[in-house]
């Protein structure tokens, strides 16, 4: 197995104009014993056309982020703050038969836990077929289940077989692959996977991200990743955006944010991401544990965790600024 460091190839990419504008968003979670600020103040442009990682511990705010995208934030969450631009209008805004229309056709999400998207009485066919009716009626049935044929052919599954059949009929795997077909029914833009390959074997797993790189490659679906795995941002990923404790502390092309990362966070992160090759012992975990967000604090959100801290880390929270056209980094100490 590769580690991270040693499958990078420079990335080509400059200047990709953004396809989602993310400005100034805030979700907040209103909870018994206070307020937990989830993302804190985000902004975030994401690229045309490329997979971008999201990466971060447990807690960061990667799947509240993507959930703020498509308004799905669960209770007692809601946002609070900032405006989501895509193709200059303000997802926001969007009324709720405005919205039914994004979602799926313009927007699509794979998560993390298939079969607890696909409903157990109704065949995969039924399902197929009722998802797009609901968004479109410009198709017959045999016209829409000659066009799934077609999705689930370019995820490696045996069409004939796999529309006939009930979810609880199938492996994880092979669920998976269904969602990822799914999400591709209507042809969205943007495509959205929240650590799509949780609870699969390894070999599962690579055979998967393998297919969404195909589809990618093919179809050129802008595609934004949550995931803890560096490893894997690193082989499929053309940009990276670290969040921690809902904020975003650093963002940047591949070649870049592996080659120099500048976040002590982002430095850490990729020290300890296990591999299969080299000396474990080299491997360090990151000491501490994550921010408690119901607090206040004053300072750097991952001052209490970092070596390199001093006073003004723990006093002034750093502004995000820009290191080259293609990175960014909110970290008083970075150069």
């Amino acid at each position: 197995m590769q580690t991270a460091e040693n499958i990078l190839a420079p990335t080509q990419t400059q200047d990709v104009e953004p396809i989602l504008k993310i400005r100034d968003l805030c979700v907040d979670y209103f909870l018994p014993n206070g307020i937990l600020r989830a993302v804190n103040h985000v902004d975030l442009d994401v690229p045309a056309g490329k997979i971008t990682g999201l990466v971060g511990e447990s807690g960061s705010g990667k799947t509240t982020l993507t959930s703020a995208v498509l308004r799905t934030v669960s209770n007692p969450g809601k946002i609070t703050n900032g405006s989501i631009l895509f193709d200059g209008e303000d997802i926001l805004s969007l009324s709720p038969k405005e919205l039914r229309e994004f979602r799926w056709r313009e927007v699509a999400m794979v998560f993390q836990a298939a079969q607890n998207s696909l409903n157990p009485t109704m065949t995969i066919q039924e399902q197929f077929i009722e998802t797009y009716l609901a968004h479109k009626k410009d198709m017959t049935n045999k016209e829409i289940l000659d066009h799934v044929k077609k999705l689930l052919r370019a995820v490696r599954l045996d069409a004939d077989r796999v529309l006939k059949a009930y979810p609880h009929e199938m492996s994880g795997g092979m669920k998976q692959r269904i969602m990822i077909a799914f999400a591709q029914l209507l042809e969205p833009e943007i495509l959205f996977l929240d650590e799509p390959t949780t609870a699969l074997d390894v070999i599962t797993q690579d055979y998967i991200f393998k297919i969404l790189k195909t589809v990618h490659e093919v179809k050129e679906t802008t595609m934004v990743l949550s995931t803890h795995d560096i490893a894997v941002v690193a082989n499929l990923c053309d940009y990276m955006v670290v969040m921690y404790g809902g904020n975003i502390v650093e963002f940047g092309n591949i070649f870049d944010m592996f080659e120099e990362p500048m976040h002590p966070y982002t430095q850490l992160l990729i020290h300890a991401a296990p591999s299969l090759v080299g000396d474990i012992q080299e491997r360090v975990a990151i000491p501490g544990s994550a921010p408690d967000l119901m607090k206040e604090r004053k300072g750097c959100i991952f001052a209490d965790r970092c070596p390199i801290a001093d006073d003004k880390c723990r006093q002034i929270e750093p502004e995000s600024r820009t290191i080259s056209t293609e990175h960014s980094v909110a970290c008083h100490k970075a150069e």
